[in-house]
């Protein structure tokens, strides 16, 4: 099948007339829509489309025969009560002809994930899984991490269920097998080798360590040990240990020990020992209290490379059968199938999709819903892990309202807040100076929706004690240009000030859910007022805004709680909403510090050369492509410097003299 990334031209059934029926009407006016459809549409198989009177879509379907199954919506007797709303939503009804029931499958899984029927089971997953990848463009092979089409060339492995199991494995090989990681760029600029060579992680192929034969042999284990070989490749490796010791070559034979190890702690932590399992996916649904929760586990080359859990979204009176068979459609609309899917249930569709898969491949693809055996302790495992992660689910959303409803008692608030926003500032004596929004509401936190600040008054305090290497001071926090160090008041009321500012300039009429229903601030009593003095300042009284400051000797438990016009609070200690409030305020403080440390370091990055006079950015660009790390350019001798492409012998003199105390 073809064209599934562009909507093929539809072939419409009849539509009504100038007055299109209005979702409030009675269910005639969604009958008779279909019921006239009906009547031009063909026998055969396809697609079909339900849209309301917006455009907006309402249900997409497959059918063997069209004519046969959109009649069957006509007959409001037979439907379930999701399906008569519904019916009475639809204004507009399109279908596509297709060539077989399989075609359909296909396409009805594009379209559902394009379009998001609010009918449909629907599978939000937007993220491509993660490969491991051998890059074959160049003679020296890097291994590395890869998301999205296979366009460069190369060898991929996977797919892995997180960025974290391809880094932990990519780890592991370089201990194994001593590829380099490095991107080509660094690579070709290398002048010694680097820190993985120095850990044992790299042959430093860059510096001509290694000989290329050498390296494509390690480049050859590497891809033997990914497609299922590890035997073989531990025999070669226990082989050259003993012929290296044999020799009383102890050096060699120790490097390769550390190679066998971490052979052995791969296949420890992934080997999956059933027969017959070679590729192969295993999904487990478990349901309850109308959500449903699919676990994916992910097998290559008889290794484990991780698992998923997902939630789709789909009406409560589907059993787990039904969001089974329409979530496996989905899964595999954007991804590969493997050529053995094991199932928790029996899916109506089994035959069907496995045929839809089968043609997308080109290759045979069978679904397998073991009832004994070791196939069937994997699909156990799987669904009690399915079983845990949605009872956990279940578990954070009903105390998560329960929280929120505490909350809202313990604070005056008028009704439990939807989103709460939280902010804090990290700096060290107003330096590297960042503030911190992160959002909670009753699915917990909302990390999507975290927000940091750059603080630009410190930033212009730091230009001042600079001096004239300094950058121009930046626009200074309102009211209080270029404060002092450690103001913390000043950095809050710059922090707020220009979220509260720019949400009152993009949503004046507070239409939108990006509006916070409480602001708690970290701090004390003055924090609190300063927050009450912006919001004040831009006619936003009506928000609830209180402040979390911890208690005497900084204990945790004994805890403060700020609100406008009242004497400080405290709740009991181990009130559950209590430890709520604890744990957003952390929250918070995590954000801050871990956004405050990584603008350090690239601040540290920066001064270290731009310190220097004559250094602008294309120099310094090409001596970091050079050396790799600014910490190198300071360890640098002379020559080296001199090295370097549009660095002059004045400016390596100038460079060198600067981090090693010359004139």
């Amino acid at each position: 099948m073809r064209g599934l990334a562009e909507d093929p031209a539809p072939y419409q059934g009849a539509e009504p007339g100038e007055d299109q029926p209005d979702p409030a009407q009675p269910l005639s006016a969604g009958r008779e829509v279909i019921a006239r459809a009906v009547k031009t549409l063909p026998a055969g198989p396809g697609v079909y489309r339900m849209t309301n009177r917006h455009g907006e879509a309402l249900y997409v379907g497959k059918a063997r025969s069209l004519k046969k199954r959109v009649a069957s919506y006509a007959q409001l007797g037979k439907l379930p009560y999701r399906l008569l709303r519904m019916v009475a939503e639809t204004a507009k009804l399109e279908v596509i002809a297709t060539h077989t029931e399989a075609e359909a499958l296909l396409l009805e899984s594009n379209l559902i994930k394009r379009h998001m029927p609010r009918y449909n089971v629907l599978l939000r997953d937007d993220k491509s899984f993660p490969y491991i990848l051998i890059t074959g463009d160049h003679p020296f092979p890097q291994v590395t991490k890869h998301r999205g089409a296979h366009e460069r060339d190369g060898d991929y492995f996977g797919p892995f269920a997180s960025a974290g199991a391809v880094n932990r494995t990519i780890t592991a090989l370089e201990k194994a097998f001593l590829l380099r990681s490095c991107s080509d760029a660094v690579f070709s600029a290398r002048t010694r080798p680097c820190l993985m060579h120095q850990i044992k992680r790299c042959a430093a192929p860059c510096v001509d360590l290694v000989s290329r034969e050498d390296y494509r042999d390690l480049v050859d284990q590497t891809r033997a040990f990914l497609t299922g070989r590890s035997h073989d490749i531990q025999e070669t490796l226990s082989s050259e240990m003993r012929n290296a010791s044999e020799r009383l070559d102890f050096e060699a034979a120790a490097v390769t020990r550390d190679r066998l190890r971490a052979l052995a702690h791969i296949q420890s932590r992934q080997d999956v020992n059933v027969e017959g399992l070679d590729d192969a996916d295993v999904i487990a649904a478990h349901q309850d209290a109308g959500h449903t929760c699919v676990q994916v586990f992910f097998f290559r080359a008889g290794r484990n490379y991780g698992n998923r859990a997902y939630f789709p979204s789909h009406d409560r009176q589907l059993d787990v059968t039904q969001v089974l068979d329409a979530f496996v459609a989905q899964f595999y609309d954007n991804k590969p199938a493997p050529r053995l899917i094991l199932l928790s249930h029996s899916l109506a569709e089994r035959d069907l999709i496995a045929e839809a898969l089968s043609q997308r491949e080109g290759r045979k693809v069978t679904l397998l819903a073991p009832q004994r055996g070791a196939k069937r302790k994997l699909v156990e495992s799987a669904l009690m892990n399915a079983r845990e992660a949605l009872a956990r689910r279940l578990a954070e959303s009903g105390n998560q309202r329960q929280l929120l409803d505490g909350l809202a008692e313990a604070l005056g608030l008028e009704a439990p807040p939807d989103r709460i926003e939280v902010y804090d500032n990290s700096h060290i004596q107003g330096a590297n100076a960042y503030g911190a929004m992160i959002v909670a509401g009753p699915e917990g936190f909302v990390k999507a929706a975290y927000r940091k600040f750059r603080i630009k008054g410190a930033q212009a305090r730091d230009a001042r004690d600079a001096g004239p290497a300094g950058d121009a001071p930046a626009p200074a926090s309102p009211g209080r240009a270029g404060y002092t160090a450690g103001d913390d008041y000043a950095m809050m009321r710059e922090v707020l000030t220009r979220r509260f500012t720019r949400i009152v300039k993009e949503d004046p009429e507070r239409d939108s859910d990006e509006w916070p229903d409480l602001i708690l601030i970290d701090g004390g009593r003055g924090q609190l007022a300063v927050a009450q003095e912006v919001l004040a300042d831009l006619g936003l009284t009506d928000v609830a805004v209180a402040a979390i400051a911890k208690g005497p000797d900084r204990n945790a438990g004994r805890e403060r709680i700020y609100l406008p016009g009242q004497s400080p609070k405290m709740l009991a200690a181990r009130d559950p909403c209590l430890y709520f409030l604890q744990r957003l305020r952390d929250e918070a403080h995590r954000f801050a510090i871990g956004t405050h440390r990584s603008g350090r370091s690239k601040s540290r990055l920066r001064s270290s050369l731009d310190e220097i006079s004559g250094i602008g950015a294309k120099r310094k660009r090409a001596l970091l492509h050079h050396f790799g790390s600014a910490q190198a350019v300071a360890r640098a001798g002379l020559a080296d410097l001199e090295a370097v492409a549009g660095i002059s012998r004045v400016v390596a003199r100038r460079i060198y003299d600067h981090f090693h105390g010359g004139p």
